[in-house]
């Protein structure tokens, strides 16, 4: 009996974590302020249909003189906010930029993504945007003459909306210079890549059984091309794949992983069964872009957390303390997945057939990419090796048995480097001391 026939059919597992749309826009900075000029526009028409109602309310009572004096007070509280926000929002966001870009230089390129996928920044930028809209349009309705029986309406509604979306602006913009604040400082940063590491390791932890060892060699069958553009593979639209899979009734081996740059004529699938799709429907299922996310990438985490680590201890910054805070959360992050088998995943359709396996960095090589580049580059920092050491007694207590060589390779090779760059006996015993603090 084959796998399929063994295993029991089971519902089809809800794929709203993986999907890749909801982090394509998260991943984008135009959507939010497209969506709130759109809204203002829309609350500007109805706002001015408000004002055109109390004014004939108004007119109908012979009251409308009271509201005609308030025009040029509203008028002038309006073009005020209208010219000053545009200026506001260019001002603010340069300065900003600058500052990423220099905070980018001490840690890592990378970084500069939490400040595009930043809830708050969006919203600060799309309020003070949509401000700057919906003053600019509420200008337009006005009216200038005095004579109740020639005016139409009075921006009474408009004008108080126009002071409450300033007022939102401001408060948005102190909540914005925190935000930004806390994405210069190193320590804030490293806790937002573990979090979204936590947060990829979550969505697949759901998959178990799913996750485990690689099945061993590649299977034999047909092989898919890509024909798309060349650029880093970002995700999968795994719903498309197995759709394109059961619709085929094959099942798709994926060939790169995810955050592997492909070309155009790179093998993207091995079919196994059934009949091959076209090239191109598999193409569209794969996000090929020029930089690597988070989403579905279990291994850019640690990318990032190493980059940090190795930019700290480059001679021109030469801070270890960063590199042992870095480390501190790699430590966090192989302990989390210490029990889990990796290899790959197998994803099942509704009735519980395999439609799509998915390689996934193993558990070799996902501890040589945690410590490989920080353990040379920090061979002669005793705080480094010393917080290196502690990571790798603590993993190699809690990881099962088949699992410790490459950490024990780890340990060997940490004992190795720090002999080369000490040479002092007494100096080689302290600084493989481990130590959860380096030194303190």
């Amino acid at each position: 009996m084959t796998e399929q026939q063994q295993r029991p059919p089971r519902r089809r597992p809800h794929y709203r974590a993986l999907s890749p749309l909801r982090e394509h826009l998260r991943e984008s900075f135009w959507f939010a302020p497209l969506l709130t000029c759109v809204g203002a526009v829309l609350l500007a028409g109805l706002t001015d249909l408000i004002d055109r109602a109390i004014f004939e309310e108004a007119t109908a009572a012979q009251t409308a003189d009271t509201l005609l004096s308030f025009n040029a007070a509203a008028k002038s509280v309006v073009s005020t906010v209208s010219s000053a926000m545009l200026t506001f929002i260019g001002v603010v966001f340069s300065i900003s930029l600058v500052s990423l870009q220099m905070a980018a230089s001490q840690m890592s390129p990378r970084v500069l993504r939490l400040y595009v996928r930043s809830r708050l920044i969006k919203a600060t930028f799309a309020t003070c945007l949509a401000t700057f809209v919906y003053t600019l349009l509420v200008q337009l309705g006005y009216d200038d003459t005095t004579d109740p029986t020639r005016a139409v309406s009075v921006p009474v509604v408009s004008t108080v909306v126009a002071l409450a979306m300033v007022m939102l602006s401001l408060g948005l913009f102190v909540l914005y210079v925190q935000a930004t604040l806390r994405l210069l400082r190193v320590p804030h940063v490293i806790d937002r890549v573990t979090r979204e590491s936590l947060k990829v390791l979550q969505d697949y932890r759901w998959l178990a059984p799913e996750l485990g060892p690689p099945g061993g060699p590649r299977p034999e069958g047909p092989t898919l091309l890509h024909e798309g553009r060349g650029g880093v593979l970002r995700d999968v639209n795994i719903r498309w794949l197995m759709r394109v899979a059961r619709r085929h009734d094959t099942v798709l081996h994926l060939v790169p992983r995810i955050g592997d740059f492909i070309a155009p004529g790179t093998p993207t699938v091995v079919v196994v069964g059934g009949t091959p799709p076209r090239p191109r429907r598999i193409t569209t299922a794969l996000n090929v872009g020029v930089d690597r996310t988070m989403h579905q990438d279990l291994s850019f985490g640690y990318r990032q957390l190493v980059d940090i680590a190795i930019r700290a201890l480059s001679p021109a910054v030469n801070d270890p303390t960063t590199a042992v805070q870095a480390i501190d959360r790699i430590h966090q992050l192989l302990a989390l997945l210490a029990p889990h088998q990796l290899g790959e995943i197998r994803h099942r359709d509704k009735d519980g057939a395999v439609r799509l396996v998915q390689a996934v960095p193993g558990w070799e090589a996902t501890v040589d990419l945690a410590f490989t580049e920080i353990r040379t580059c920090g061979a002669g920092q005793p705080q480094v090796t010393r917080r290196l050491a502690a990571a790798l007694d603590d993993l190699l207590r809690i990881t099962p048995g088949p699992r410790r060589p490459p950490l024990l390779r780890q340990r060997q090779l940490l004992e190795r480097a720090v002999a080369e760059a000490v040479h002092d006996p007494e100096n080689r015993t302290f600084a493989l001391e481990p130590d959860r603090q380096g030194i303190g």
